[in-house]
């Protein structure tokens, strides 16, 4: 009989709860904090999100219900196969077994539907009539796109200039679920048309583009508009769970006890979340796993930037969150991985980082882009550049089981699919594209931006 490669789940598997690791941390994290340094109340938010997600993001319930309404919508893809990595493992020579949650299943491709229907049926159910966001690489504009469309709302992206450029087939998938997608920085805005007045050749970032989208959101005078977020926010680590508690159900199918390795990439925190706060869970709770998100060298906030209170977008516009950043004015190089070069990092995915529940890396893009061929030559699947970067990790901790002997059990999140980011891969096998390596000079300059802001507490138990 043929070794099984797919671990399925029915749908009457699927995860009836989404799972909140405030409610386990040993230290949650530190509040929000309003202009005046005080935390601000769940009122403060009502212009950007309507009550029940902020009632989600302040949440430290362990298990909120996930609705009859999005589950049945979710259900068109999910639950999401696990698959064993069989050809990787044979190519690599490894005794290691690596397993993949393959998430490119969605409609849009990637992870990212999981929350964006969630947000759009809560937005929908409290009266809202339409939402703007930003995006990256197109991967969360493409799926709040596809939600709203199932769901019924308006939708209104600003995509980073340089992405807008690079993947013209986000906007149009964009625009068949009937969004409007504009470049940012753009003058439909103040805070755009500043920044262009100051910089217009900028390449743009997350960071602007949230500050775009708030302030097209919250400058709706009629109130029927809100705003939503692909990452980063309680709520949306929240949404993702649903990944990695499929993942332990199909690990028990597959046999495993629990794995030694789980890994997922990083820009926000959101896929990496979702796979991995099941399992950190364990871990607080005793299980011995390396936990461990990788970020691009390019955008290194983890691996070298402060934990400090800053601002999620550069304008300005949101509290400030207690996380690992870079700086809010930080405009990172133009790499592939447009998905990852947000500055921030979620509060969630941070406070576990300052616990020492897990353990960033940051990798080349050279060497992510080598990882994400070796896979679609024994795999099949082109992942997406981001993805990408979790596969250059597991390759590398296969190559160390081989080295020591040892079987290892290794689980990744195939966050998505690169079939929209060909031209990247065309880019590479040109040579065209090379390592950013994030010059300290140019870090030191953007950290100043934050000098003057609150510091929080370093509030760890010293357990990991």
């Amino acid at each position: 009989m043929a070794e099984i490669t797919k671990f399925n789940l029915e749908e009457s598997e699927m995860p009836r709860q989404w799972y909140n690791l405030a409610a386990d941390l040993p230290n949650p994290p530190q509040p929000p904090l309003g202009p005046d340094g005080k935390p601000i109340t769940p009122d403060a938010l009502a212009p950007v999100f309507p009550m029940n997600i902020i009632e989600q993001e302040v949440s430290t319930q362990r298990w909120i219900d996930i609705p009859e309404e999005i589950l049945e919508i979710l259900s068109l893809w999910r639950p999401a196969p696990l698959y064993r990595a069989r050809r990787l493992e044979k190519e690599l020579g490894t005794p290691a077994r690596i397993y993949y949650k393959h998430e490119g299943v969605s409609p849009a491709g990637s992870h990212k539907p999981n929350t964006a229907i969630a947000q759009a049926w809560y937005n929908k159910k409290f009266g809202i009539k339409r939402l703007t966001t930003e995006t990256g690489a197109g991967q969360w504009g493409s799926a709040l796109a596809f939600a709203c469309s199932l769901i019924g709302l308006e939708c209104k992206v600003f995509m980073v200039r340089i992405s807008f450029d690079q993947k013209p087939f986000r906007k149009l998938m964009m625009a068949t679920w009937g969004a409007n997608c504009v470049a940012s920085p753009s003058p439909e805005t103040q805070s755009g048309r500043d920044i262009l007045e100051k910089t217009p050749d900028t390449p743009g970032s997350l960071g602007i583009a949230i500050s775009e989208a708030i302030e097209a959101a919250v400058g709706d005078s009629t109130g029927g508009t809100r705003y939503s977020l692909g990452s980063v926010l309680n709520h949306v680590m929240l949404h993702q769970t649903i990944i990695g508690l499929e993942a332990k159900k199909q690990l028990e199918k597959a046999g495993e006890k629990q794995p030694d390795f789980v890994i997922g990439c990083t820009g926000g925190g959101s896929n990496f979340a979702g796979l991995s706060f099941p399992f950190v869970c364990d871990k607080i709770h005793g299980a011995d796993i390396s936990i461990i998100p990788v970020e691009p060298e390019s955008c290194p906030k983890m691996t070298r930037g402060p934990f400090c209170y800053d601002h999620g977008d550069t304008a300005c516009m949101t509290p400030l969150l207690a996380m690992y950043t870079l700086g809010h004015g930080f405009v990172p190089p133009p790499i592939h991985a447009g998905g990852l070069r947000y500055h921030g990092m979620a509060p969630l995915v941070s406070q576990a980082a300052v616990e020492g529940l897990i353990e960033p890396r940051a990798y080349p893009q050279l060497k992510c882009y080598e990882a994400a061929v070796t896979w679609a030559r024994t795999e099949g699947f082109i992942p997406a550049p981001e993805t990408s970067h979790a596969i250059a990790c597991a390759i590398d901790e296969a190559n160390n089981a081989k080295e020591e002997g040892k079987e290892r059990v290794i689980l990744l999140n195939w966050s998505g699919h690169g079939l929209m980011d060909l031209m990247g891969y065309d880019a590479y096998f040109q040579g065209k594209l090379s390592d950013h390596a994030l010059p300290q000079g140019d870090l030191d300059k953007s950290l100043e931006s934050i000098k003057d802001l609150p510091k929080p507490e370093v509030r760890k138990s010293g357990k990991w």
